[in-house]
This record gives C-alpha cells, structure tokens and sequence, in this order.
C-alpha cells in the first residue's frame, strides 16, 4: 500500500502537541467541574484537566496529578496518591476556581502499570521504590510534564500555586514556561503500609515531606 502524500508530493506533516478536542460538564461527590479534554500528538495520550469555577490567568491553584490505576481506583495503601487527588479536588472547591490536571501515561512515574507492579512485587521483597526501577532498567522517574504545560498555556493559565510536594514538577513547569508563584504542600497523613515508601521519596526524590518526622513509630 503506498503512503498518501499532498498535492506537491510531499508527505504531510504530523501534528504536534496538545490538542484541546472537547468540553463536557462533569458532576462528581466534590462539586461540577469542565472536564476539558485533549489528545497528545506526540505521545498518543488522550488527557483531561477539570477546571473548576472561573480560574483566571494567574496564580490558579493547580494540581498536576499522575495517574495511578492502584491508587486512584483501588485505593491502594502502598502510596497516596487517591488521598492526594481527592484532596486536589477538595482544595480547588473550597478554593472556588482552579485545575486539577489528570495526567495519564504516568503510571509507576512513566513505566506503565505492568512495570509498576512489577516494581512494587520487587519492594515487597524489601528493595526500595528506587532500587526496583533500577533492577527492573527503568529509569526512576520517565515522566514528562510538557503535556501538562501545554495544556495550561490553552487555558490562559500564566502562573500557578501548584500542590505538590515534588520539587521537580515545579521545575519542568518552569522550564516549559509556566511561572510557580507558589508550591503548596499536598500531606496525607501517612500508614504503616506506605511509610517506607513515602520516606524513600523524601530521601531519595527529594519529595517535601516533613509531616514524616511526627510518625518514628511506623516501621
């Protein structure tokens, strides 16, 4: 089969990142958020970010949030990451206005559901989440946060007060041109099954965790 070309012979370009495809009014048990959705063009990934209220151009409370199946659906206690995106939601309610960006092909920080559980069979064997991407050949961390700054940049969004406690999304926000006037903690009080965890992101990813020291006593 041969390859469809242009009127002049050439093959025709392909598109290139973001593309803001719909808006559809979303009823959840937090408040009625726009799911806007997109589809990256570099990645193939269909994205959403849902927008509460009348979010403006600067300093918009913002929540970049990796999808995670376990967490997310399952409720996991192996991390936080449910109790972080359900209280995004909460604070961008109670807040009034602000976004909650739902970033999928980030599961197991980039190398996919398979590979994260298969991470997380190597930390129930007593590696750390650092060390069981390493031993997998994964990187530590493979996610990239472009999407997430295009698709602020199509909501008008300038700057941000974003909640994390990862030094590093704050930076490749910056990178990728949208100002950080604030980075607002996001602490979920932590459980016995998840504590290693959250203490290898604090010591090894640099993640903002002082909530941590109150807890010794969780092995």
């Amino acid at each position: 089969m041969t390859e469809k070309v242009g009127v002049l012979g050439k093959k025709p370009q392909r598109r290139t990142g973001v593309e803001h495809v719909v808006n559809a009014p979303l009823p959840t048990v937090y408040g009625t958020f726009q799911a806007v959705g997109y589809l990256d063009h570099d990645r193939g990934d269909e994205q959403v970010a849902l927008v509460y209220g009348d979010i403006g151009t600067d300093e918009v409370l913002v929540r970049l949030h990796s999808e995670c199946l376990t967490g997310d659906a399952f409720g996991s206690r192996h991390c936080e990451c449910g109790d972080q995106l359900a209280s995004a939601l909460r604070a961008v309610v109670a807040e009034g206005a602000g976004v909650v960006v739902y970033l999928r092909g980030h599961e197991g920080r980039g190398i996919g559901l398979l590979g994260k559980l298969r991470a997380m069979a190597l930390q129930a064997e007593g590696l750390d989440t650092v060390e069981a991407n390493l031993a997998l050949g994964f990187p530590v961390d493979a996610r990239d946060y472009g999407v997430a700054a295009g698709i602020l940049q199509d909501l008008g969004v300038r700057s941000v007060r974003l909640m994390s406690n990862n030094p590093r999304k704050r930076e490749a926000l910056v990178r990728h041109g949208v100002q950080v006037a604030e980075q607002v903690p996001l602490l979920i009080p932590p459980c016995e099954n998840n504590i290693t965890y959250l203490r290898t992101k604090r010591e090894r990813l640099d993640h903002h965790l002082p909530h941590l020291d109150a807890v010794a006593h969780l092995s």
